[in-house]
């Protein structure tokens, strides 16, 4: 019977790594034995969607669309519902956005990378962990060309949304893996903070918020997007991932 060091396919990632920060800015390899990816700004580009259906609400009670496209991204749309309206009917607010953002996939497309990096990973260490609901997330996927995946944890399956951890714990779970042995690849400040707070590995895309956003959110790496991660079959049989920029 294999080990369990064996059993479980290892990998590893190279990152810049700042001298006298924890933020790593030198090329530096990690190992890790699962990857959570978030959904949204990570493997697939809704921008357009997601603006028009969040402008659109804004609009209807009296926000700032701007502020309010902003201050969603990356949460569960209930949890800014709740915020923003704490005397409305919830559910029913995010039903009809849930529904709005289901009929609108027009401009969805997979970001730069996403589709090849998921084709070369193994299905069983990776998932995806989003906070759109099962059945938008399910539409994105599809509308993005995406590989379907093994393994899905949405925010219909989750009590508490980002940045509570509990979303990339229960990603963590379903591997089989320690959260302090997987890498969570995510684009918002608020997914950051949840995968921190899981006791996982943060690697940041730089697809929606700064460098400073990212940084302050937690980040141990940030990358372009998934164009510059790739996985490498070498050293004896163990499988790699390494994370740097490609040569044109």
């Amino acid at each position: 019977m294999p080990s369990l060091a064996t059993f479980f396919r290892k990998f590893v990632v190279f990152a810049k790594r700042f001298t006298g920060s924890d933020y790593h800015g030198e090329m530096i390899p990690i190992q890790c034995r699962g990857l959570l990816f978030d959904l949204d700004g990570v493997l697939v580009d809704s921008t357009p969607a997601v603006a028009r259906a969040w402008a659109w609400w804004a609009r209807g009670h009296g926000f700032d669309p701007d502020e309010i496209v902003k201050k969603a991204h990356g949460r569960p749309s209930i949890t800014t519902i709740h915020e923003l309206l704490p005397n409305a009917d919830h559910a029913a607010e995010d039903r009809e956005m849930e529904r709005r953002e289901i009929a609108d996939i027009d401009g969805v497309i997979p970001l730069p990378g996403a589709v090849e990096l998921l084709q070369a990973l193994p299905p069983e260490r990776w998932a995806i962990v989003t906070s759109c609901t099962r059945p938008l997330a399910i539409v994105r996927i599809g509308a993005a060309g995406l590989p379907k995946p093994r393994h899905l944890v949405t925010s219909t399956d989750v009590k508490n949304g980002k940045p509570n951890p509990e979303p990339y714990l229960r990603g963590a779970q379903i591997l089989g893996v320690p959260a302090s042995e997987c890498i969570v690849i995510e684009d918002a400040p608020a997914g950051i903070r949840a995968g921190k707070a899981a006791g996982a590995r943060v690697l940041a895309l730089r697809t929606t918020a700064s460098d400073a956003e990212l940084q302050q959110a937690g980040a141990d790496w940030i990358a372009d997007d998934c164009a510059e991660l790739f996985l490498d079959s070498s050293a004896a049989g163990e499988e790699f991932l390494l994370i740097g920029r490609r040569t044109k």
